[in-house]
């Protein structure tokens, strides 16, 4: 049977067909849709984690138990679990154990582009990538098997373009998924990693990689293809898509198994070419591997080492390195002609956030910072200087009031990580009134252990906790503090405000979410006190709200034009020359009414209509 499948699709019926009996992972774009599709499937244990070193901890104890397991995020959710992930390397398996990451190039949606390649070789795992959706399927029957056979995790790499483009794969039609009864042995040698059992392990591993690099040798998905000699390209993963596209006419090396590298199938593609070229995205993973056996290499010359790659950009690369015969008409000139006009990232009309971040610009505000300060002389670029509360900010829909006209935000750096900068800025000394801003499902991935750390250290800090009751940025799904499972089934739900005061916050607070003048007034008091404090601000996301309230417009002979509701940064009001619009088809209504609060004349009215 034939299907149209996504890469994340192929991938978690790959799994589902090759036995699979749990898998556990935390929502990340590009990675998301794999548990979405196994939460279809019966028969199988699929959960939301609450961070992804829990979900790879939940499938080593499966793994360890005899059953095939599977652990599912996104590149920079390999940092959360790399942890286990190592430890993982040194233990080995009973039951098959994959962890599939899917980096994002381009960074449509991290805050990094980092190549996890590396973490194979690092940790020193097999690892395979897929080129399109037939082989993100076909590829993890084998996944399964490597993991068993060698005795350890296998890495399944994937990228934005695999994961979330479709192509037609050729699936089992009646599958035999034979799933392993769970049984777990006692091994102490193997399972108790305490340093005299560790040790001996470690030579384990350097022999699991030499017997692996001879089965790579052989492996039937790496493919090759001889036609013009005078160029070989040797690629992986969507890379060896838009290769094939380009360089038509060359012969080709196409590996799936890219750590370890087959070194005497790479040895002998070259003898065949001429020159050997290596397509690859972001860091030179093969092409240094090539370097490092003496062979020369065409490599990051070709393809930059920073951003996503495609097909326009390598063509016009090689043309100009002389690779390819220069085209009649330039590639630049092939591309289309009209171009969508940028979107800023905005939050969405009737969001939640919105009032917190318009609360937290009020009390941060910016000024313009004078030409004659020395400080402006120091850092010219820097023309604007925060005063007041200082506002440490994490990962998730509210990120996206860093950017004008809100400019609420003053740091991000990855999940969890907002309350201990905070903490960290005034434990140095920073005068400044700090608070730090986290979501709800941020702050059960990784805040807590932080609210903790500023309890046990007698910090000040007050942290919002921007509780919208899903998981927004990914697609909304489920985490411990909804009570929503991942099959979408209730669950037993965590609540947030119970939670910090088992902490030993004794100062929590819950606002609703648009209630302005309470989340204004609750800052205010929270940071001039001597103790922790926490503010859950709270109310659903609007994509998840059927219903509109009733319908806010615009009284222009009352308006002044101050244009203070546009500074609250919806979608819904725009200007109009001089007059301010509200788009009834946007605006939530009455549900919202932020710009309603900020309007100090009054213009902005609920419509009977």
């Amino acid at each position: 049977m034939k299907k149209l499948l996504s890469g994340n699709e192929a991938m978690a019926l790959g799994a589902y067909h090759a036995g699979l009996s749990l898998a556990a992972a935390y929502p990340g774009t590009p990675s998301t849709e794999i548990m979405e599709n196994l939460a279809k499937f019966q028969g199988i244990y699929v959960e939301w984690s609450t961070n992804e070193k829990v979900a790879l901890e939940v499938a080593m104890g499966a793994s360890y138990g005899g059953v095939r397991a599977l652990a599912s995020m996104k590149h920079v959710g390999l940092n959360v679990a790399a942890d286990p992930f190592f430890a993982v390397s040194v233990t080995g398996v009973r039951g098959g154990l994959v962890v599939i990451c899917c980096d994002d190039p381009g960074m449509h949606s991290s805050q990094n582009e980092q190549d996890n390649r590396h973490y194979a070789r690092f940790a020193k795992v097999p690892m395979l990538e897929p080129s399109d959706s037939q082989e993100a399927y076909s590829l993890m029957e084998w996944a399964f098997k490597i993991s068993e056979e060698f005795d350890t995790p296998v890495l399944f790499r994937s990228t934005t373009r695999i994961s979330h483009c479709k192509t037609v794969a050729k699936i089992a039609d009646s599958p035999e998924m034979k799933r392993k009864q769970p049984r777990f042995v006692r091994d102490l040698h193997k399972f108790v990693m305490v340093p005299s059992n560790a040790r001996p392990r470690h030579p384990l591993m350097e022999e699991r990689v030499q017997k692996l690099s001879s089965y790579f040798e052989t492996f039937p998905l790496n493919e090759m293809i001889l036609r013009d000699r005078n160029t070989g390209i040797i690629s992986a993963g969507v890379a060896y898509q838009y290769a094939r596209e380009v360089f038509r006419d060359a012969s080709f090396l196409k590996l799936v198994t890219t750590y370890p590298l087959p070194e005497n199938l790479i040895r002998r593609f070259a003898s065949e070419v001429k020159r050997v070229v290596v397509v690859e995205e972001l860091d030179p993973f093969i092409e240094d591997h090539l370097k490092a056996m003496g062979i020369n290499v065409i490599g990051k010359q070709l393809v930059p080492i920073v951003g996503e790659l495609n097909p326009q950009m390598l063509e016009e690369s090689a043309t100009n390195l002389r690779l390819l015969p220069q085209p009649d008409t330039p590639p630049s000139a092939r591309t289309a002609e009209h171009e969508l006009p940028p979107r800023p990232p905005l939050l969405c009309p009737g969001c939640p956030h919105a009032a917190t971040s318009y609360a937290l610009r009020r009390l941060g505000f910016y000024h313009i910072v004078p030409q004659d300060d020395p400080e402006s002389q120091k850092q010219p670029a820097a023309h604007l200087k925060r005063q007041g509360i200082i506002a440490t900010s994490d990962i998730g829909c509210y990120t996206l009031a860093v950017y004008p006209p809100l400019l609420a935000l003053d740091t991000c750096a990855c999940m969890g990580a907002s309350i201990g900068q905070a903490h960290g800025l005034e434990k140095a000394g920073v005068t400044n009134k700090i608070v730090s801003v986290i979501g709800d499902s941020t702050f059960l991935h990784s805040g807590i252990t932080s609210l903790v750390n500023v309890v046990y250290n007698e910090g000040r800090g007050t942290v919002i906790i921007l509780d919208n009751n899903t998981t927004a940025m990914t697609g909304h799904q489920g985490h411990p503090g909804t009570g929503i499972s991942a099959r979408g089934e209730k669950a037993q739900r965590v609540v947030i405000e119970d939670l910090s005061r088992g902490i030993g916050v004794r100062d929590v607070n819950v606002i609703g979410a648009f209630d302005l003048p309470a989340i204004e007034a609750t800052i205010r008091r929270c940071v001039e006190t001597d103790e922790p404090s926490v503010i859950v601000v709270r109310g659903d996301c609007p994509l998840r709200v059927r219903e509109k309230g009733k319908p806010l417009v615009v009284n222009l002979e009352e308006c002044d034009r101050c244009y203070n509701c546009l500074r609250v940064g919806c979608p819904a009001i725009s200007r109009d020359n001089d007059d301010v619009r509200i788009d009834t088809l946007m605006c939530v209504g009455d549900r919202c009414s932020l710009c309603l609060q900020v309007c100090h004349r009054q213009a902005i009215k609920v419509s009977d209509r």
